[in-house]
């Protein structure tokens, strides 16, 4: 019950906007009221910024992509198994990039020339990085969920997804899956891609690591959240990132024989019958910079391990060349891995700011601490359930009911979408979805109450006069 002076008034739910879309700009909400728009929770939970509309379309070009990379790769195109799934996977990471990378580099013209169609050196240095990136991209977000979803500080995230992108090209990709086309043994090969993989991987983490730390602790906190698009947005761009700064490495390891290229890998017909046995013997061709045109490095085959044909590469590079281009790799890493904390806070974690969306303008720092973030950030863009236009109108008096002589005062607090000036909008809390509140009017020795039937995360300001 609240009893109040003659002919007094009580202001609700003067909110303060708090989140804004567009720009910058002042209040004016204008005059008349504007219907509801009712906004579908479960149909806008991912798709709250314009950026969340374009990773969709993004997302399904990489679908479309990847698809068609794989049907043709298993339609056909000569080469082996884990240079098919090196390609599947770039094109999913990258998107219609991958697939323009397949189409231009590796996909077989016609019948019979992917071995002339794939011998160029540049062509053979996306082959070499396209294997990189395909062990070093998976570890890395593989890493990057677990470590997430566990809440670990992003500085200690980078280092997690390093050492297990290099594991993973390393032990996996690389002395794993070739282990049958490179022979000897598997320790033998871990030995032989040691320095050629730390090499590459420096320089894909160089690439990735301040992509992900701007993006994933800038304006919008989303992107540290694996459930959201705009992680995997961020992870697509750092792959990309990568893999640009990756590939002149790779070409120069292709050229001197320190690295395998793109291959092409053929099932010859038995001499006698001219039919393919049951046990096909694989023919590899491992080309290498235009080997055959220009001799700056000898690849001899091995003998047969129990996949394949194995080969020994040997390489013209001199050891001043590979330890200067193995401390420039690790410049490019300290710079990627450490230059971001100057201006980013790396200790905060995923579960610190919680996926927050902060104003535009209200960047955070290296100083800023999770709290101010998710001060600056209190309307969460989900719990939007109206919008209303430049003709909206707040201060309305608020209709009541009467119930058993008592005036019964309706106040509804939620989160809506308010265009405060052309191309502005905010979201902000409010009563009844009036900014400033609704106006309860009641005379002297009136008997009232106030009900409030929907709730609100967090209760919006409430201030008044009598």
């Amino acid at each position: 019950m609240i009893p109040l002076g003659a002919a007094s008034s009580l202001i609700l739910g003067a909110a303060f906007p708090l989140m804004d879309h567009n720009g910058a700009g002042g209040v004016h909400p204008g005059e008349g009221r504007h219907n509801l728009r009712a906004n579908g929770a479960k149909d806008r939970h991912m798709l709250i910024q314009p950026i969340d509309y374009f990773l969709v379309a993004w997302f399904a070009l990489a679908v479309a992509s990847t698809g068609y990379v794989g049907f043709d790769q298993y339609r056909g195109n000569p080469e082996p198994v884990v240079m098919k799934w090196g390609f599947i996977l770039v094109t999913l990471y990258m998107g219609p990039l991958g697939l323009l990378l397949y189409v231009l580099a590796d996909k077989e013209p016609r019948p019979g020339e992917h071995e002339a169609f794939t011998s160029p050196l540049w062509k053979q240095g996306v082959g070499s990085t396209i294997h990189c990136v395909a062990g070093d991209a998976t570890g890395i977000i593989l890493a990057a969920v677990i470590t997430a979803t566990f809440g670990l500080p992003m500085w200690l995230d980078l280092i997690v997804e390093y050492l297990a992108g290099f594991a993973f090209g390393l032990f996996i990709f690389q002395s794993l899956f070739m282990k049958s086309m490179m022979g000897g043994s598997y320790w033998d090969n871990v030995k032989k891609s040691f320095l050629p993989e730390f090499i590459s991987m420096n320089f894909m983490m160089a690439g990735m690591a301040p992509v992900m730390s701007f993006l994933m602790m800038g304006r919008d906190m989303r992107a540290m959240e694996p459930t959201e698009l705009l992680f995997w947005g961020v992870m697509s761009i750092g792959v990309i990132a990568g893999f640009t700064l990756a590939y002149p490495a790779n070409v120069w390891l292709v050229a001197r024989g320190l690295k395998h290229g793109l291959m092409t890998e053929r099932a010859q017909a038995d001499e006698a019958g001219g039919r393919s046995p049951k046990a096909q013997h694989a023919r590899m061709q491992m080309q290498q910079a235009d080997a055959g045109s220009h001799g700056h490095h000898r690849q001899d085959g091995g003998p047969a391990s129990k996949g394949g044909t194995g080969h020994a590469m040997r390489s013209d590079a001199t050891t001043p060349q590979i330890a200067a281009l193995s401390m420039a790799s690790l410049v490019a890493l300290a710079i990627g891995m450490i230059a971001p904390a100057n201006w980013l806070n790396l200790t905060l974690s995923a579960r610190d700011v919680g996926g927050v969306i902060m104003p535009r303008g209200m960047i955070m720092d290296r100083d800023t601490p999770a709290d101010t973030m998710r001060d600056m950030a209190a309307a969460d863009p989900r719990l939007v359930t109206a919008s209303y236009d430049l003709a909206a109108k707040g201060d309305q008096e608020l209709p009541f009911r009467m119930e058993n002589g008592v005036k019964v005062f309706e106040l509804k607090p939620s989160v809506v979408r308010w265009q405060i000036l052309p191309n502005v909008a905010v979201d902000a809390y409010a009563y009844n979805g009036q900014i400033p509140g609704p106006r309860i009017h009641i005379h002297q020795a009136t008997a009232s109450a106030s009900t409030s039937p929907t709730r609100c995360r967090r209760k919006p300001p409430c201030t008044g006069t009598a």
